[in-house]
């Protein structure tokens, strides 16, 4: 027999912010699954919380697909193979370290073939907080050899993100990134951009999470609570030309701000919305600057075979906030949804 954690809506609120949340979590005893053909078995042995791993424990009106009783969360994990059913290509992998792909559509190309209703841990996908768990072929690419299994958990979710922002232009020496915070998908920017070359200007909000921001390769520093308007000082950093890109995390609250501090033909990456919903005017900065905004949804196998092989390159270690046992997971889901969190949560399976 194998354990899992599952979701089953108990608090009423549906808020990801509800301090009833863990309510909706518990753990079952399920049967180790076989690998049919062309899939494998994998172990699980470490998976990491995303922000949208809270809403779907809410089962939040915010995310686009409904949490069905007994889902088993989470969209990141990596583990050991540990057998193969008829047919698989990985039949000669037996114990081989591998990364789960969240989406089971996008290989290459055009985001235009992802469907939210096929991520794990949201509809009725399954995510990897589970023990053991039944994977197709295509759905998983081999681990950096130079991470633990909490480090190569981290990156899915976090890494292929900054890495469909990053390749949203044509990222190198001459380019100006902009970051907020340094939650997961920041703090991977940071890395991946600093890897490729770029000058990375990172805002935060207390002077001891820049210090983080600065030894995972940040240029310049901005504190946005001492510098509430930190698009000037982008601006003055850039002597009034401004960042090529701006990886947005906040949404409404941040994205004047945004905008503000590109230079003109820039891009602004809309990754997340983790301030309250505010009102905005940007129409005619985009218009007489010929300034972009683009919307950032997960990311291809192509683009996480891109972080994997920067990350062995490179020696990149994604930077781990917590790492807590399988019996403590829902603090882990706590401590997300406490918003307090520098770089990663990683639980051990």
């Amino acid at each position: 027999m194998s354990l899992s954690y599952q979701i089953n809506i108990v608090d009423p609120l549906h808020s990801h912010l509800s301090p009833n949340l863990l309510s909706n979590l518990s753990v079952k005893e399920v049967p180790i699954p076989s690998p049919g053909p062309g899939s494998v078995l994998v172990r699980i042995r470490a998976a990491s919380l995303n922000f949208r791993d809270l809403l779907c424990l809410a089962d939040s009106p915010l995310y686009p697909t409904r949490t069905p009783p007994g889902l088993i969360p989470c969209s990141d994990g990596v583990g050991e193979i540990i057998s193969a059913g008829p047919g698989s290509t990985w039949t000669d992998s037996i114990g081989d370290v591998v990364i789960l792909l969240t989406n089971r559509d996008w290989v290459d190309g055009d985001v235009e073939v992802v469907t939210m209703e096929n991520n794990l841990g949201s509809g009725t996908v399954n995510g990897t907080l589970t023990q053991y768990m039944v994977v197709q072929d295509p759905w998983i690419i081999r681990a950096p050899k130079n991470l633990s299994f909490e480090e190569a958990a981290a990156l899915p979710g976090a890494a292929g993100t900054a890495m469909n922002v990053l390749q949203s232009i044509s990222v190198g020496k001459e380019t100006t990134v902009v970051t907020q915070g340094t939650g997961g998908v920041s703090c991977a920017v940071i890395q991946y951009a600093s890897a490729l070359g770029a000058r990375v200007i990172a805002t935060s909000s207390t002077d001891e999470k820049l210090r983080i921001a600065k030894k995972l390769g940040a240029s310049e520093l901005i504190n946005y609570k001492t510098t509430p308007d930190w698009a000037d000082e982008v601006l003055r950093l850039t002597h009034g030309k401004g960042a090529d890109l701006v990886c947005d995390v906040g949404g409404s609250g941040t994205l004047e701000q945004s905008v503000k501090a590109l230079r003109q033909g820039g891009t602004a990456c809309l990754v997340g919305f983790l301030t309250t919903p505010t009102p905005v005017d940007i129409l005619m900065p985009l218009i007489v600057q010929a300034k972009t905004l683009k919307g950032i949804l997960v990311y291809s196998r192509a683009m996480l075979s891109r972080v994997v092989a920067l990350t062995e390159e490179h020696d990149i270690h994604p930077y781990l906030g917590n790492v807590y046992t399988w019996e403590n997971a829902p603090q882990a889901f706590e401590q997300m949804r406490q918003q307090n969190t520098v770089g990663k949560i990683a639980i051990k399976v």
